[in-house]
């Protein structure tokens, strides 16, 4: 693939990037409009038309990794486990 191809590629795919954000930020504000129909009405769930939506607290235990390795920094550096990944990004 030539400069000029790879050029297009990083221009096309920036240009992608920024439809992405605006999608995401239109799905976002959708959302957030049901759920203050949702909040208004003191419904976890409801019915509109075809679709159920529901809006419900979950709850869920995790580990507090700060905490352990505060407490326990011994009992944490034996259960860390590193990772290696690539990160890519177009600037």
């Amino acid at each position: 693939m030539s400069i000029k191809e790879l050029e297009a590629k990083a221009q096309t795919l920036k240009e992608l990037q920024r439809m992405q954000e605006e999608l995401e930020a239109e799905i976002t504000a959708t959302q957030d409009a049901i759920k203050e129909v949702m909040t208004q009405q003191g419904a976890d769930s409801i019915t509109a038309g075809a679709f159920r939506i529901t809006w419900k607290p979950v709850t869920s235990s995790r580990l507090d990794g700060a905490a352990l390795k505060k407490e326990l920094p011994d009992l944490a550096a034996r259960f860390t486990k590193e990772t290696t990944s690539r990160r890519f990004i177009v600037a």
